[in-house]
């Protein structure tokens, strides 16, 4: 079962196709004047995503450790130096540290980065599993904010959105290893830069991890024509524990 760097591939494109929560609840501020429209369709950040990591190559990834960051391979094409974790902005505020290391999936779109130095925000545990049909989630990111790809937000934007069949999402779709995540309103979703960035849920009132952005469902360029892909985190749980620990 189973989204500005894209060029890379939120939807990783042709060959592969074409390429949006634990923190505090805390009041969002107001986003600067520069900032507008959203995600595409999506809006400003309601909360502040203590997990959320902004790459230095333009795109998102989950704080799981202290130390540990979850992200697409794509992303990691070139090495990411540098992350900043839980800030609405995409370039300032939060905390920032150095990537110590790389590790990349050998098959699935996946990647981890370990830190040089651990960061004080808190993170976001990995859910049990991803979820059956109809399971809402909330995708976040500071992606291009129309379907064209143009527009790249400043500003944290959220959306939410759901699990639909698998047979929804035909670009290349991997259904034990990816979830395919609802376009709402036929025109709503992750677009270039989003990618490697968290797909949540809510379990007990809190967010809880179950996807990485990785491509458009469908092969379209233009973003949020068909639902997005989204790599299974849950399902590489024993991949990724073998080099965090528990999660």
């Amino acid at each position: 079962m189973r989204i500005r760097r894209i060029a890379v591939s939120l939807f990783v494109a042709a060959a592969a196709a074409v390429t949006g929560l634990a923190g505090s609840a805390s009041a969002a501020p107001a986003p600067s004047e520069d900032v507008s429209p959203l995600i595409v369709g999506g809006g400003n950040a309601t909360q502040t995503y203590s997990f959320m990591v902004s790459l230095d190559t333009g795109c998102g990834g989950s704080l799981i450790k202290p130390t540990w960051v979850v992200t697409a391979k794509h992303c990691t094409n070139t090495a990411p130096r540098q992350v900043r974790v839980g800030s609405l902005y995409r370039n300032q505020g939060g905390s920032t540290a150095a990537v110590k290391r790389v590790l990349r999936h050998s098959s699935a779109d996946l990647a981890l980065l370990e830190l040089a130095s651990p960061v004080s925000q808190a993170t976001v545990p990995l859910a049990s599993t991803s979820g059956a049909v109809g399971t809402a989630t909330r995708i976040i990111g500071w992606g291009a904010t129309n379907a064209s790809g143009s527009g790249a937000a400043t500003y944290l934007k959220e959306l939410n959105t759901s699990i639909v069949a698998d047979n929804r999402c035909t670009n290349g779709m991997n259904a034990a290893a990816e979830i395919c995540t609802n376009n709402p309103g036929g025109n709503q979703g992750a677009c270039y830069g989003d990618s490697g960035g968290p797909q949540v849920k809510q379990v007990g009132g809190a967010w809880q991890l179950v996807g990485a952005t990785s491509r458009s469902g469908n092969g379209d360029p233009r973003c949020a024509t068909g639902p997005s892909i989204y790599v299974d985190v849950p399902y590489f749980r024993s991949w990724i524990g073998q080099y965090v620990g528990s999660v």
